[in-house]
């Protein structure tokens, strides 16, 4: 006979009182049965569930179904991993069929002594942790699903969470209630350790927008490359790294090639910081696959020796914050991420999705932050975006998204910034504001344009009643005001592509200073100290002088200012200084040295000079210079030529 057969015998020979029918008592709360729902034994020796009321069934089913898997596998993990102490799979199997309200189950609970199947599972609280040089980390490691070893470095650094560091980890911890409860079924459901999430919480602290030196982005800080290598789109409209469960799907992905590659989640983390051929061949050059090892040797960077015990020092102290000397006072846990979503078939102002939705731009950001724009990609009905909103939210946004008007709507258009474009010149072309232009691309303010950069254009779905008119765009000028956002008048504006910081180009000014003639000269493109040297018949070494210029500098900046003290010959008197063609030159010096030839004008061309300097030198274009002295290619023209600069 079955442990489970001779059980219920036991049970159901347990005397009564005296004039008392035998009846199960249930727990407070639990109603019993009539006598016509008492389980009954099927043919083959188990436990045959009870009918359920039907204006209970379904609340009951949703509890079977969430419970009854998790159940039976812990049943099953009880008894394999001690068969002796605990009841058989097929015992609790039984036991499950009773359902979880069932007095009779309750009572064989009681009997087998099984208070693990009613009662939380979640281990005691870990002591104060006050030494770490003798802390016993044993005691904790079947709490983790990773590897999870004391080294020094581990110790060093849950010293630093506790002290210089404890600002930056109570921020982490107090974001992780945001996206654990996301994270981590996505890192289980790819086969993935659910506390691999700390990972993200030592790149990132969890934070969707955070950016590194090296151009990574978002909580897993994915570079460009590796991004768009697993499927993270980045483009004009989204970054889906800053997306956390876009990124936490490419993650997973990217971390179990790593592990299946280099065979140990140590070595896996460390290929995840700096990839994994580094680290492949440091486990080839000195023979092991022992991380605490390989670190002690050369070959790896500093960041990454520290990487793998940070994460362990992170997990530790995460998921024993009180151990480690933090207070739940100290953390202000944001709630779950918990969301709506909805799908759009056109590019929408996000401004419009809110008042739709009813909630504010900033609560559509937080829950979309791949969204680069003000307003969500181009999208069809094919091809729709998935947006999320507040949890709740969607049937009023679809009730109130319904009934807006074509004047309460913006369609957008993307300009690429040219040479000589204003924002106010954009506005007029697109019939827009410039407020819009700058609230819709996240600009303070816009006296410059960047050259080929693009823009998103709002423009009012009906331009019938002219831009001003339409209600969303006014709306949208008036958002961009409270934020801030001013647009400049039209003549403060720099057209696009001109240059920053002076421009001047050669003189600017001659002044008499103590009976010398002092030269204030713009470089050129072009221009080279040796050039203007030789200009002005002054030495290299007197030009850096007399500007502070240090011994090897060899460039000069468009448009910089240099102090120039021309020569003056001796016994003549001051040398003659003339403005010809927009440069200074000595007139005496000019007459001695050029050339005489077709009409006085020729000049023989020196090193670092070209066609373009020459030209600008004497007001005369390219193109002439050219022809006058049949050049083909006025990048072939050699060093030392004599060139015509007036026509024969």
């Amino acid at each position: 006979m079955s442990p489970l057969s001779l059980l219920l015998l036991a049970l159901a020979s347990v005397p009564s009182p005296p004039g008392v029918a035998p009846k199960p008592v249930p727990p407070p709360g639990v109603h019993a049965l009539p006598p016509s729902e008492t389980p009954s034994l099927t043919a083959d020796g188990s436990l045959a569930a009870p009918p359920v009321p039907l204006e209970e069934g379904d609340a009951t089913e949703e509890v079977e179904a969430e419970s009854a898997e998790l159940e039976e596998l812990r049943a099953l993990e009880g008894a394999a991993l001690d068969p002796e102490s605990k009841p058989n799979a097929e015992m609790m199997q039984s036991l499950r069929r009773l359902g979880l309200t069932n007095p009779l189950r309750l009572r064989m609970l009681d009997a087998l002594e099984e208070p693990t199947f009613r009662e939380d599972t979640t281990p005691p609280a870990l002591a104060r942790i006050t030494d770490l040089a003798t802390f016993d980390i044993s005691q904790v490691k079947d709490r983790f699903d990773i590897p999870v070893d004391m080294q020094p470095r581990v110790a060093e650094y849950i010293q630093f969470f506790q002290g210089p560091g404890r600002k930056w980890f109570r921020k982490w911890m107090s974001r992780s209630t945001r996206y654990l409860p996301v994270m981590q079924p996505i890192l289980e459901s790819k086969g993935l350790p659910r506390d691999t999430v700390y990972l993200a919480m030592i790149e990132s602290g969890f934070s969707a927008h955070a950016y590194s030196w090296a151009h990574a982005s978002g909580p897993w800080q994915f570079i460009s490359s590796t991004g768009k290598q697993y499927g993270l789109k980045q483009d004009f409209w989204v970054d889906e790294r800053r997306d956390p469960i876009k990124a936490t799907h490419a993650a997973a992905a990217y971390l179990k090639d790593l592990h299946g590659e280099l065979g140990h989640w140590y070595l896996a983390w460390a290929g995840y910081n700096t990839g994994s051929y580094r680290v492949r061949k440091m486990v080839q050059r000195y023979g092991t696959n022992d991380w605490w090892l390989l670190a002690e040797e050369k070959g790896l960077a500093k960041e990454t020796k520290h990487y793998v015990p940070k994460l362990i020092a992170a997990a530790l102290v995460a998921k024993n914050p009180a151990a480690f000397g933090f207070s739940e006072e100290e953390f202000q846990y944001e709630s779950a991420l918990d969301y709506d979503e909805v799908k759009l078939t056109d590019a929408t102002d996000l401004d419009v999705l809110a008042r739709s939705a009813g909630v504010s731009v900033q609560d559509v950001q937080d829950l979309n932050p791949e969204l680069k724009r003000w307003c969500t990609p181009p999208a069809t009905a094919a091809k729709p975006y998935v947006l999320r909103l507040p949890r709740g939210t969607s049937p009023r946004f679809a009730e109130n998204f319904q009934k807006l008007s074509p004047a309460d709507r913006l369609t957008f258009r993307v300009h690429t910034v040219k040479r000589g474009d204003t924002l106010s010149q954009i506005a007029q072309q697109y019939g827009t504001a410039p407020e819009a232009i700058l609230q819709m691309n996240r600009l303070k303010s816009a006296r410059t344009l960047k050259l080929r950069a693009e823009l998103v254009i709002p423009v009012p779905s009906g331009r019938g009643g002219g831009a001003v008119a339409s209600g969303a765009l006014a709306s949208k000028v008036a958002q961009a005001r409270r934020n801030g956002v001013v647009a400049m008048r039209p003549e403060d504006e720099v057209p696009a592509g001109t240059p920053k910081g002076p421009v001047a180009a050669g003189p600017v000014k001659t002044e008499k200073v103590n009976g010398r003639t002092r030269v204030t000269y713009g470089v050129q493109e072009g221009d080279s100290l040796w050039l203007i040297a030789n200009r002005f018949q002054v030495s290299v070494d007197d030009m850096k002088k007399w500007n502070n210029l240090p011994r090897r500098n060899r460039t000069l900046s468009l448009g910089t200012l240099l102090t120039v003290w021309p020569s003056e010959p001796a016994g003549s008197g001051p040398a003659k200084v003339e403005e010809r063609g927009g440069t200074i030159v000595v007139a005496s010096t000019v007459a001695s040295q050029a050339p005489v030839g077709p009409k006085g004008k020729v000049h023989t061309l020196a090193v670092g000079e070209t066609l373009w300097s020459v030209a600008q030198r004497y007001n005369v274009s390219v193109e002439d210079i050219m022809k006058w002295n049949r050049i083909k290619d006025h990048r072939t023209v050699p060093t030392g030529k004599l060139l015509s600069l007036s026509a024969p």
